[in-house]
């Protein structure tokens, strides 16, 4: 049985997700907006979970239609067979975005939705799941668009970002799959060394080490969304566990050196905790970002420059940051720029600037080529 997923993207990392989709062996893969589609039957909605670096969440369709009013919506939502994946006894939660459509509060499309779903299942039981909006057994997402329905069904449940790796974090934790598009746009080639001189909590020197081995980074979590499911037997948890062993087997045993470096000693600590339960060895230092050198070899340098209030008891940071990095030739330097202020110090225009967010604050990941 051939399934419609969909793997969500943060805004401006579509082509990054796309690109490691097809260099993962997804099949029908096709850049779009928000998030990229693919093909397959369930057992390659579970590997886009263990596998994918830097989606958001792994969704299926369950359904499509229209809906330019609450009695559609109803009926196209209640033609899904959700007994098949939920019972009384499981918990449930629907989330809906809606645009341009006649039904426009995301509140009430959620809330209709949502009672097409528990009345089938109370006619079916005789009694009715629960609503758990932190940690539903099965999660449901609705999105309306110029009246157009689609209803899709959350593979992850908690959102991918959360490997599983990483214990403790510093004062300003970077998301994993932010991390992962950030190195994946840098143009890194997995081949040549790599640093982060202010590594903090170590998320991008890990995703890069993980990357370069082939090491799927959902097998260090303990639970996806699907394994909840009414549908997740015995035979299915054989399935998966045959799955992990295979990408398990697949890492590559050689790697190029990733480098981590901090000037605060306890937070590399925490990184060197992080490290050892994400799998990866890093070579790790306490050293400053103004003690880095050119004279060794030539690197990629990917790294979250403080910004904010991170910078408020050294003003000149940036300047001095900037100073160092003008003098790394033939190196290849990615940042993640929360401040205007890290690209004024650099003083250099970037080869390339990609609007991305980390969390709710706008971000922009510059890109230099070093002469």
């Amino acid at each position: 049985m051939t399934l419609e997923f969909f793997a969500s993207a943060s805004k401006n990392t579509e082509s990054a997700l796309c690109d490691e989709l097809r260099e993962l062996g997804f099949q029908s893969v096709r850049l779009n907006r928000g998030g990229i589609p693919f093909r397959g039957d369930w057992s390659e909605g579970w590997r886009a979970c263990l596998e994918s670096r830097i989606a958001q969440r792994i969704m299926v369709l369950m359904g499509r239609g229209k809906a330019t009013n609450a009695d559609e919506l109803y009926r196209e939502v209640q033609a899904v067979d959700w007994g098949l994946y939920l019972t009384a006894e499981k918990t449930l939660s629907v989330q809906c975005v809606t645009v341009g459509s006649q039904l426009n509060h995301s509140g009430f499309v959620a809330l209709r939705a949502k009672d097409a779903i528990v009345d089938q299942i109370r006619e079916r039981w005789g009694d009715r799941p629960s609503i758990d909006r932190d940690d539903a057994d099965v999660r449901v997402f609705v999105y309306l668009a110029n009246d157009k329905l689609k209803i899709y069904l959350d593979l992850s449940g908690q959102p991918l970002h959360l490997r599983g790796y990483r214990a403790e974090s510093g004062e300003a934790p970077l998301r994993e799959n932010l991390a992962a598009a950030m190195l994946r746009m840098s143009g890194w080639d997995r081949q040549s060394p790599l640093i982060d001189p202010m590594c903090g909590s170590g998320t991008i020197a890990i995703e890069a080490a993980q990357w370069a081995q082939g090491l799927a980074p959902g097998l260090a979590r303990p639970t996806f969304g699907f394994q909840r499911w009414a549908s997740f037997d015995e035979d299915s948890e054989n399935q998966l566990r045959l799955m992990k062993g295979e990408l398990r087997g697949a890492a590559r045993g050689q790697r190029p050196s990733v480098i981590a470096r901090d000037v605060d000693g306890e937070v590399l600590d925490i990184a060197r905790g992080n490290a050892r339960k994400a799998g990866v060895r890093l070579s790790f230092k306490e050293q400053s970002v103004f003690d880095l050198q050119a004279d060794g070899p030539v690197m990629t340098l990917v790294s979250n420059p403080p910004y904010g209030k991170r910078l408020a008891a050294t003003p000149d940071f940036l300047d001095r940051m900037g100073a160092v990095f003008r003098k790394l030739h033939g190196w290849r330097i990615a940042l993640l720029a929360g401040s205007r202020a890290i690209e004024e110090a650099m003083k250099v225009k970037p080869a390339n600037r990609i609007p991305i967010p980390n969390g709710d604050l706008p971000c922009d990941l510059l890109i230099y080529e070093i002469d």
